[in-house]
């Protein structure tokens, strides 16, 4: 898991559907801009402590990762610390992820990773945690919305 940076990226690239604002042609974007039904190739580790930008995809081709929610945390001067918001990061996207899935995560074969502030980026602002789905077993293609469904 990688918490996300305060930077933003002036690369920018994936390009969008004007209508639906699905992803049409992959390229990097920044994680402030992921959107729910988003998907990602990018190899989230422990050691990853900050992430500004990422590979998009649109979802009818292979990818690592779907974003199936973003949260907003509550508005505070301090930055709550890891421990915290790793476990509302956990607790979010957990009570999330039934409705994506229809399936409880327990139940799923599929996991689940997120990108959530860290102190760095808490300082610029940044308040979101992004939900991602993933398939343990490898490379998805097309999105797994209602998959148990």
């Amino acid at each position: 898991m990688g918490g996300c940076s305060g930077l933003n990226s002036l690369a920018g690239g994936e390009t969008r559907d004007e209508e639906s604002g699905e992803i049409t042609e992959g390229g990097t974007t920044d994680v402030f801009q992921l959107r729910v039904g988003d998907c990602l190739n990018d190899e989230l580790t422990e050691e990853a402590t900050e992430v500004t930008d990422v590979p998009t995809v649109p979802c009818t081709e292979p990818h690592s990762y779907e974003v199936f929610q973003n949260v907003t945390m509550a508005e505070a001067d301090e930055y709550p610390g890891e421990e915290a918001t790793t476990q509302q990061a956990e607790d979010e996207c957990v009570a999330a992820y039934d409705a994506f899935v229809g399936l409880t995560y327990q139940e799923s074969k599929y996991d689940f990773s997120y990108y959530y502030p860290t102190a760095e980026s808490w300082g610029g602002g940044d308040r979101t945690i992004n939900c991602l789905i993933t398939d343990p077993e490898g490379l998805t293609t097309g999105s797994l919305a209602g998959v148990a469904a």
